[in-house]
C-alpha cells in the first residue's frame, strides 16, 4: 500500500503538470509523412553580393572548375580570382589563366563527413555551400547557386528571425522558410533559378557555424512542411502585422486558394515591445505654437491651405497655432470587418492664425558722379596691368581678377498677432498618403499601416504598427509566443496559418559527382593568395578641417559606392569594402553627402554609412 505522502506528492506533480503552460516540457511532436521525397537542391540567384566584373572566393572544400571543355580541379584553401574582360570570363589562380568563356561551373565534390565543403566570397564569413555558376548576363558577372534545400535554411532561419531567439520560434521560422523554398522550387523549374537571396523571396547569406540554435531548429524540423488541401501551403510571414493578420488576396493579385489563412487579432504581436511602432503626441492644449508638433501642424495648414488664404492669413505651418485639441479618431477600415486597417483620420480642433507680409528687398543704389561721368566703350577693352615676373624669371599667364559678391540680407518677413479662430474645426484627412506622410507614420512601401489613438488626460498619441505585408506569420509574434507562453512550433503554426496541416518530407541527399581517380591521385599547385580586393591605405595628414572616418552601416558581403559626384546617378570609382578608412574632406551641399579620399582615390559617399573614428 503506498504510503499517503508518496500519494501527496503525486497529486502536487500533476497539479504542476497542469499549470504549465504548453511547451514547457520538451515533447517530440509526430508530423506525418508527405508522399514522395523533398526537393534535392534550390537555385538561388545571388544579387546581394552586387558582382559586376570581378569575383573573388577561396574554396573550402573539393571543388572543380568546368568551362569551354576543361574540368580544374583545386585543392582545398584554393584562392580564384574571376574577371570579364571584353564579355568573356577569364580564371586566375596561382600562374594559371584561363579563358572561361561566357559560362562557368564551380562544381561541389564530396568530402569526408564533417568537412566544410563549400566557397567563401571575399570579406565575407559565410559558406556557400553548393555549384556556382556563372554566365555573362547584360555585361556583369551573374552567380546561380545550386544548394541542398536543407543546407539553403542554414542560410535563410538565422537572418530571418534572430539565433538568439527561442528555439520554438526558430522551428516555426524553418517549417516556413523550407515551405516557401519547396513551393518556390516546385513552380519555377522551367526557370535557370528558383529563388531570389533578399526580401523579394528570403534573406540567404550562407552559413555560419556559430548560429548553432538555428542548426537546431532545422535539424529537429527536418523535411517538415505545411500543406493545404494536399499541396504545399505558401508560408508567407513578415517581420510584424501591427496587431492583426491581413488576407494575402488584400496585398497580392493573385486567384490561389488561401483558404488556409484567414484574419484575425494578434494580442502576441502587440504584446511584443520590439514590434516596429511609428509615433505622433499630439498635446490637448499649447501656450505657445511650438508645443504642437510641426508635424501636425504641417498637416493640418495643408488642409486649411484655402480658407486661411481667403481670410487673409499666412497658411504656412509656422503661422498656425492649435490652440486645443479635443478628439482624435480613425475609421473606415480598407477592407469588410473585421478588418481593422483604417484609411480616415479625424482631428477636432481649435486654432489661431496670423497675417505675413513679405519684406521688400532694398533698391539698387544709384551710381556715384564719377561713375556717370566715366565714358565706357563696349568695343575697347579695359587696360590690362603689366604681369610681374615670377622669382625664376618667367611670366605668369595674365587672369582676370573675379570680384567677390558682397552678400546681400534676406528680408525678413513681418508677422502679426495670433488671431484665435473661434469654432472648433473638425477635419476628415485620409491616412494614405496624406496623414501617413506628413506625421512621418510611415513603415511600409505598402501603405498598410494598422493606425491607432491613444488618449490620455493631456495627449492624443496616433501610433502606427505593421512591418511587411501582414500575411501569414508574425516574426514578434512568434518570439513571443515562444519565449514568453512556452508555445510549441506546431502552435505557432497553428495559430497564424489555421487551415495548414504539417507533413514531413523524406529528406532526399543532394548527391554530389565523383571526381576522376587521377584528379584524386595527382597533388595539384600549391594554394597561393591571388589579387582580391582589400582596403586602401590611408596615410596623408589630415587636411584643415578634415576628420577620419570608416566604412561601417553594410554588411559584411556588401559594398558601398564610391562616385564621382554627389548622385546617386554618378559614375562609381570604386567599390568600398567594410572597414575602409576615410579621409572626410567635407561634408557637401547636396544633402546626407560628403567628399571623401584615400591614398588611391577621392570621391563622395553618402555619409550614413560612416562612422567618425576622431577629429583633428
Amino acid at each position: 500500500m503506498m504510503k499517503k505522502s508518496s500519494w501527496m506528492r503525486i497529486l502536487l506533480l500533476l497539479c504542476i503538470l497542469v499549470l504549465l503552460p504548453a511547451g514547457t516540457m520538451a515533447t517530440s511532436v509526430e508530423v506525418p509523412p508527405a508522399q514522395g521525397e523533398e526537393p534535392q537542391a534550390v537555385r538561388v540567384l545571388l544579387g546581394r553580393l552586387n558582382i559586376a566584373d570581378r569575383l573573388d572566393v577561396t574554396l573550402h572544400g573539393a571543388y572543380s572548375a568546368q568551362a569551354n571543355g576543361m574540368q580544374l580541379m583545386f585543392g582545398r584553401g584554393s584562392d580564384l580570382a574571376i574577371l570579364l574582360r571584353d564579355g568573356r570570363m577569364y580564371l586566375y589562380y596561382a600562374d594559371m589563366r584561363v579563358d572561361a568563356g561566357t559560362e562557368m561551373i564551380l562544381q561541389r565534390h564530396p568530402v569526408e563527413a564533417g568537412q566544410l565543403n563549400g566557397i567563401r566570397f571575399a570579406n565575407n564569413p559565410a559558406i556557400y555551400e553548393g555549384d556556382l555558376r556563372l554566365t555573362v548576363v547584360e555585361g556583369r558577372i551573374r552567380l546561380i547557386l545550386t544548394i541542398g534545400v536543407e543546407d539553403y535554411l542554414h542560410g535563410v532561419v538565422p537572418y530571418e528571425m534572430s539565433d538568439s531567439w527561442p528555439l520554438e520560434a526558430l522551428k516555426a521560422q524553418a517549417v516556413a522558410a523550407r515551405t516557401y523554398a519547396v513551393s518556390k522550387a516546385r513552380a519555377n523549374q522551367a526557370r535557370d533559378y528558383d529563388l531570389v537571396d533578399n526580401t523579394n523571396d528570403q534573406v540567404y547569406k550562407g552559413r555560419r557555424e556559430e548560429y548553432v540554435m538555428a542548426a537546431k531548429a532545422i535539424a529537429e524540423t527536418s523535411g517538415v512542411c505545411g500543406f493545404y488541401k494536399e499541396e504545399l501551403a505558401m508560408c508567407y510571414y513578415s517581420a510584424s502585422n501591427g496587431g492583426q493578420t491581413e488576407l494575402a488576396e488584400h496585398v497580392w493579385d493573385s486567384k490561389a486558394d488561401y483558404g488556409y489563412l484567414d484574419m484575425r487579432d494578434d494580442p502576441y504581436d502587440l504584446e511584443n515591445t520590439q514590434s516596429k511602432v511609428q509615433r505622433v503626441t499630439i498635446p490637448k492644449r499649447t501656450g505657445d505654437v511650438t508645443e504642437a508638433p510641426y508635424a501636425l501642424r504641417l498637416l493640418l495648414s495643408t488642409q486649411l491651405a484655402d480658407t486661411l488664404r481667403a481670410a487673409g492669413y499666412d497658411p504656412a505651418p509656422e503661422s498656425l497655432r492649435v490652440d486645443t485639441v479635443s478628439a482624435v479618431r480613425v475609421d473606415t477600415p480598407r477592407f469588410a470587418s473585421p478588418s481593422r486597417l483604417y484609411t480616415m483620420l479625424h482631428i477636432t480642433f481649435t486654432y489661431s492664425a496670423r497675417t505675413r507680409t513679405d519684406a521688400q528687398p532694398a533698391s539698387t543704389a544709384p551710381a556715384t558722379a564719377q561713375q556717370e561721368d566715366q565714358e565706357v566703350s563696349l568695343f575697347t577693352a579695359a587696360p590690362t596691368p603689366e604681369p610681374t615676373p615670377t622669382p625664376t624669371g618667367e611670366v605668369p599667364a595674365t587672369e582676370t581678377p573675379t570680384p567677390t559678391p558682397t552678400p546681400t540680407p534676406t528680408p525678413q518677413p513681418v508677422y502679426g498677432d495670433f488671431i484665435a479662430i473661434p469654432e472648433a474645426v473638425t477635419l476628415a484627412i485620409p491616412i494614405f498618403p496624406d496623414a501617413e506622410k506628413m506625421l512621418s507614420l510611415g513603415i511600409n512601401s505598402y501603405d498598410n499601416e494598422m493606425i491607432s489613438v491613444v488618449e490620455t488626460a493631456d495627449t492624443f498619441t496616433i501610433e502606427a504598427r505593421r512591418f511587411g505585408h501582414g500575411v501569414g506569420m508574425s516574426q514578434r509574434g512568434a518570439e513571443i509566443m515562444a519565449g514568453k507562453y512556452g508555445m510549441r512550433y506546431t502552435e505557432i503554426l497553428g495559430f497564424y496559418y489555421p487551415g495548414m496541416s504539417l507533413l514531413r518530407y523524406a529528406v532526399g541527399t543532394h548527391a554530389l559527382p565523383s571526381v576522376a581517380a587521377p584528379l584524386l591521385q595527382t597533388a595539384g599547385p600549391v594554394p597561393s593568395p591571388t589579387p582580391r580586393p582589400t582596403l586602401m591605405p590611408v596615410t596623408q595628414a589630415l587636411p584643415q578641417g578634415a576628420w577620419y572616418a570608416s566604412v561601417t552601416g553594410i554588411e559584411d558581403d556588401s559594398t558601398l559606392n564610391l562616385r564621382a559626384a554627389p548622385d546617386t546617378s554618378a559614375e562609381v570609382l570604386r567599390k568600398l569594402y567594410k572597414n575602409q578608412q576615410l579621409i572626410v574632406l567635407e561634408e557637401c551641399p547636396q544633402e546626407d553627402w560628403v567628399r571623401v579620399r584615400t591614398d588611391v582615390v577621392e570621391g563622395y559617399v553618402m555619409e550614413k554609412f560612416l562612422t567618425m573614428e576622431r577629429v583633428q
